[in-house]
């Protein structure tokens, strides 16, 4: 039976916390360190999928970044993905070095925008031998104009950045938008979302709905797709035409190093965070590729 247990470890100077998701059995389980979407906590998508994992022979760790959900940190809710792939690689020195986790066998899953910041952690990190990317948000400048606007749009948000960057510095202020609404054009997604604004879904207590809005250049200019040739491990990506820039994950593919693989299905980005058959078939799929490339 798969059981869960309460973790913290250490990254950088905050004391993250998280949930190890362990298999039934004996014997120390391959590792998985997984993790969810922009500006999301644990408990929206990454805990779904870690224990999907568990039940499936894997030892799962998911965990709220710096500054977000139960974990230490400030700024509260700053998308840096700079120091996500430093969590990231923190959290798997703490599987690698749990007593249920066989540390030579570790992977990693990431859930829309994970995606990136695995990767990005992948490329220097050795100890991660394979990667499955579910709904994967894999975005380059080039997109980024794409989907903010144009250059035009992309330099207003940039411009707004700075703005609050200055105020926080002099104040120690942040500014927040939300990062969903429907009524709110400064939001970092403006429209209705139901995944995010439903309680019965992702719109839960642990998740403020904000976004620190000098956390843009970070993420405006941050380049995945640059990462696929230097990425030598087995990758599996499920995605979906209907979900989100399926172009750069098609993109993403034909550039990677390594053994590789897509499965594409049906259904919207957001319902591969909490509804069936899409969770059921990426967990599937993404066990099945973890069982044959860690051995």
């Amino acid at each position: 039976m798969t059981s869960r247990q309460k973790v913290t470890f250490a990254s950088d100077k905050a004391t993250l916390t998280g949930n190890l998701f362990l298999p039934g059995g004996d014997g120390p389980a391959p590792g998985i360190v997984v993790a969810g979407t922009w500006t999301s906590v644990k408990e929206q998508m990454a805990d779904r999928y870690a224990e999907r994992l568990a039940d499936r022979g894997f030892a799962a760790l998911s965990f709220d970044f710096t500054g977000y959900g139960e974990s230490e940190g400030a700024p509260r809710d700053f998308e840096s993905p700079e120091q996500k792939v430093r969590d990231i690689h923190n959290a798997v020195t703490f599987l690698e070095t749990h007593e249920a986790v066989d540390g030579d066998r570790l992977g990693a899953l990431g859930v829309c925008a994970a995606a990136m910041y695995m990767s990005a952690n992948a490329v220097d990190d050795p100890r991660i031998t394979s990667m499955s990317l579910v709904a994967p948000w894999l975005h380059d400048p080039e997109i980024c104009r794409g989907a903010y606007g144009g250059a035009e749009g992309v330099a207003q948000r940039i411009e707004a950045a700075e703005a609050a960057r200055a105020k926080y510095e002099a104040s120690g202020e942040v500014e927040y938008v939300p990062v969903v609404s429907g009524t709110d054009p400064r939001a970092a997604m403006p429209m209705e979302v139901d995944f995010y604004l439903n309680p019965d879904r992702g719109g839960i207590p642990q998740w403020p709905n904000r976004f620190a809005v000098m956390a843009w250049p970070g993420w405006l200019t941050f380049d995945s797709i640059s990462l696929a040739p230097r990425l030598t491990q087995p990758v599996l990506l499920i995605h979906s035409e209907d979900a989100a820039i399926p172009d750069g994950a098609r993109r993403f593919h034909d550039g990677l190093a390594g053994p590789k693989n897509f499965v594409w299905t049906t259904g919207s980005q957001f319902d591969f965070y909490d509804q069936e058959p899409n969770v059921t078939t990426a967990a599937d799929a993404a066990a099945a590729h973890f069982t044959g490339t860690l051995g």
